[in-house]
């Protein structure tokens, strides 16, 4: 009876919207769901130092898996049929009908990279020009994987919580013993789908850059914009002709020192507004496309929550005002125009642009929590990270090229060994290639204070 009462007293600590999803929790995790809820309402996580942080966000996934209300399945949900899905199955295998080989990073990742067969070719002389083509393209995903996981994401979220948190993610789920699919044949959810909508990074033009400048300083390594394209004629066959006169070389260079725009509202690229879609033959489609509308109209027509909703859904504490989301009139006042006094009618998109960011954060917080639950599973339900995450698999030089693969600047330094030290100075080749590098910081990145 003690122990009712303690909790009975702590109700009005908790907002009344989430009353319903704590009530169903174990004691445990109804004790942690208080950890979390109270430094959510101080808004301090980010301001924790690096080993609180990733408490707070270790807790948060421990409860997003058992209690979310996405449509992702429960660690204690139903299991799925098999035989109804292709390609994934419960114990890790493949079941594709046609092609066992098959598997979900693979085709997501490296269809559209065609990976270089000679590093293998040169070590297995007995393997065929396919088994060649599989191995690479293989390796060649798991890098790709990695380097979204511990460099592009990082950048993304600058803070030393998330660097080390990454870095957890990758080293720590790598290798597992077999895929946790949490009883879906999916890892990858709509709402993932909708926060990974970031068009807003896009410019509205590219600047191309004269790589043949030379510069007399060392300091100097931003060479002079040479032509202004605009984005326009980047796009479609006429794009990809325009591109492979660029060159490749040029195009990284020019790209690295190009800073992408904000995810924040009144920054979509134009465009994208009256963007000429193009059929699977390369011909232009008789009607040109809206993408900012298209991308709204996609979450409403798939049942993605609005914007509170999906706060709800997360745990997060929602919405009552329109300033609870910002603290820009002019936002508040736009909000108010299109929506009225109802924050229940936001949309995701909308409401994941209109936030106020974390200092550090290109994205919302909201966003960074789906990125939380999702961006694990797309690692640990994937058979070629788990199960068959060894030489058999990958053969030994394979893994070798993966686990040696930190950062994209060791790509590029592999197939443009000048290009970075004539052109960057930054750390990551994700950041402004004239910005300066992380300083040295000689606290272990797990003992940090907050940044």
């Amino acid at each position: 009876m003690a122990i009712l009462s303690l909790f009975s007293s702590t109700l009005p600590f908790i907002h009344p919207q989430l009353l319903q999803i704590v009530a169903k929790m174990t004691l445990l995790d109804t004790l942690l769901f208080y950890v979390v809820h109270f430094v959510d309402k101080l808004g301090i996580w980010h301001r924790l130092p690096v080993l609180l942080g990733l408490a707070y966000l270790g807790i948060r996934r421990h409860l997003h898996q058992r209690y979310n209300l996405l449509h992702v399945g429960g660690t204690y949900g139903r299991r799925y049929n098999t035989d109804e899905f292709a390609y994934r199955t419960a114990d890790g295998t493949c079941n594709h009908p046609t092609d066992d080989t098959v598997g979900s990073q693979g085709t997501f990742f490296g269809r559209n990279m065609p990976p270089s067969t000679s590093r293998y070719g040169v070590h297995y002389s007995d393997l065929d020009d396919e088994q060649l083509y599989r191995h690479a393209r293989l390796a060649t995903s798991a890098v790709i994987a990695k380097i979204h996981t511990i460099d592009w994401t990082v950048e993304l979220l600058r803070t030393d919580t998330l660097l080390a948190g990454m870095r957890i993610n990758w080293y720590g789920l790598v290798g597992l013993r077999k895929p946790i699919d949490h009883g879906v044949p999916y890892s990858l959810t709509e709402e993932f789908v909708s926060v990974y909508r970031m068009h807003s990074l896009l410019p509205d033009k590219f600047f191309l850059r004269d790589i043949t400048y030379s510069s007399t300083s060392d300091q100097d390594k931003c060479p002079p914009v040479l032509e202004e394209v605009p984005m326009r004629e980047l796009v479609g066959t006429e794009g990809e002709r325009k591109l492979s006169m660029i060159g490749m070389e040029q195009m990284l260079v020019s790209m690295g020192h190009q800073a992408c725009g904000a995810i924040t509202l009144w920054n979509y690229p134009s465009w994208m507004r009256n963007l000429v879609a193009h059929d699977i033959n390369g011909e232009d489609r008789p009607d040109q496309v809206d993408m900012a509308t298209m991308e709204i109209y996609r979450d409403r027509e798939r049942g993605v929550a609005r914007y509170n909703e999906f706060r709800r859904n997360l745990l997060m504490i929602p919405l009552s005002k329109w300033e609870d989301l910002t603290d820009d009139s002019e936002v508040v006042e736009a909000l108010h125009e299109v929506y009225g006094d109802d924050v229940e009618k936001l949309d995701p998109l909308v409401g994941l642009h209109a936030e106020k960011k974390i200092k550090g954060f290109a994205i919302s917080e909201t966003a960074f929590f789906i990125f939380l639950l999702i961006a694990s599973r797309r690692l640990e339900a994937d058979r070629f990270f788990t199960t068959n995450f060894n030489c058999k698999s990958y053969t030994e030089k394979g893994l070798e090229w993966v686990n040696k693969t930190e950062t994209l600047k060791d790509v590029i330094d592999r197939h443009f060994p000048e290009m970075t030290r004539k052109w960057m100075k930054c750390s990551s080749a994700f950041s402004v290639w004239g910005s300066m590098p992380n300083p040295t910081n000689h606290i272990p990145l797990h003992l940090r204070p907050a940044t």
